[in-house]
């Protein structure tokens, strides 16, 4: 009997509870749409937390708890009165024209906050603002669902979606701040890569309704700090390229049939737990298990990916150059490992007609380090 794609993908993760998504995890998914070995775990709902720290690679992931309480009472002051805030931010500093603001708490529909009660409260109010009836425009913590890999992830942000000019915008609120109009990329990077996962839920769900995609911006409105102090200020931020990668790799795990087929019988991350949840797996046969789908590690992974650690430990034995970065790996067209880097550098290793420029370069470069090195300031600095 031939197993099915969702058979397969049960095996390889074992007896194991299936790990669902968050708005998170989506979001790792575009930062690296190209690993293989992160579209299998999550397909698979693996744990990877746990499968890192039983090969003896965990990852110190979490949000410290004084950052979430910062981010909670900001939010709440945000959210605070109707909105107040919120709309003084959208008037004054983004230049919207609210004439008429309708606000609905989605928490909880009549005191029942289950995710599927309050799933469908949210898609008949935003349908019917879709369709030009009811007169809300602001929409506090609404319950979006997407399917990824054939399995319903309900997803509630921790934002409001707001809808003027007769399209949704999805908003994201953030306790980090932005000083003299500019704010840390790297967090603004996530926190748009977060806000990704909800326009194409939400998009998902008006779909379901015969609503067009253009219902809903791409164009996500951050919300946080002025400067160093609590007053909210606001800006634009244009996701069109972070949900047309996030789009493509949950189609990619909607064709994880595919991915599946090439990897060998019989291949399981089951960690083999006891009747106390103890893994009795070897460590090593767990590794040997993971080496046999192919990964692509880059630095950036260390910010939101369990595997990290793992995948930065086997792209190091494997000499590759992805450990230092897309960026040098950019510079080094053409060339493949460190190991191959250091021949041409050194002159040890003799370039194919592809790498003839960039040998000169290297060799060029290595010299340059030599003479940086003996030189008498070297030495000093060195005493």
């Amino acid at each position: 009997m031939i197993a099915t794609p969702d058979q397969r993908l049960d095996a390889l993760r074992g007896p194991a509870p299936r790990m669902h998504h968050n708005a998170r995890t989506l979001a790792a998914l575009e930062n690296n749409p190209r690993c293989m070995l992160r579209a299998v775990l999550d397909a698979s709902g693996s744990d990877k937390a746990a499968i890192a720290a039983h090969t003896g690679y965990q990852a110190p992931f979490g949000q410290s708890s004084f950052a979430l309480a910062r981010g909670n009472v900001f939010e709440t002051m945000v959210k605070a009165n109707g909105c107040a805030e919120l709309l003084r931010v959208l008037r004054e500093t983004l230049q919207l024209t609210l004439p008429e603001v309708g606000y609905q708490d989605l928490n909880d529909v009549g005191g029942d906050g289950r995710a599927e009660s309050r799933h469908a409260r949210t898609t008949h109010l935003l349908t019917a603002a879709a369709r030009g009836h009811g007169s809300d425009t602001l929409y506090d913590h609404p319950m979006l669902r997407l399917v990824v890999g054939g399995h319903p992830v309900f997803l509630e942000p921790d934002l409001v979606a707001f809808r003027v000019d007769d399209r949704f915008h999805v908003v994201e609120i953030k306790s980090f701040p932005i000083v003299d109009d500019q704010a840390a990329p790297a967090q603004v990077r996530a926190a748009t890569t977060h806000a990704c996962a909800y326009i194409i839920a939400l998009r998902a769900m008006l779909a379901a309704s015969g609503i067009g995609p253009e219902s809903v911006s791409d164009t996500i409105v951050l919300i946080a700090p002025k400067d160093f102090t609590n007053r909210p200020t606001g800006a634009f931020v244009d996701a069109r390229k972070q949900v047309a990668t996030l789009t493509r790799q949950l189609e990619r795990i909607q064709r994880i049939g595919d991915l599946v087929e090439l990897l060998p019988e019989g291949l399981t991350f089951d960690l083999a737990a006891d009747d106390t949840g103890r893994p009795q797996r070897p460590a090593q046969e767990l590794a040997e298990a993971l080496d046999q789908v192919p990964a692509t590690y880059y630095p950036e992974c260390l910010n939101h990916c369990e595997m990290a650690f793992y995948c930065r430990s086997r792209a190091r034995a494997d000499g590759s150059l992805d450990v230092l970065g897309s960026a040098v790996r950019e510079q080094l067209g053409g060339v493949d490992t460190v190991t191959m880097a250091l021949g041409l550098a050194r002159g040890t290793l003799t370039p194919n007609d592809d790498q003839v420029e960039m040998a000169v370069a290297l060799r060029h470069a290595a010299r340059l380090r030599v003479e940086l090195h003996n030189s008498p300031g070297a030495a000093g600095a060195a005493s």
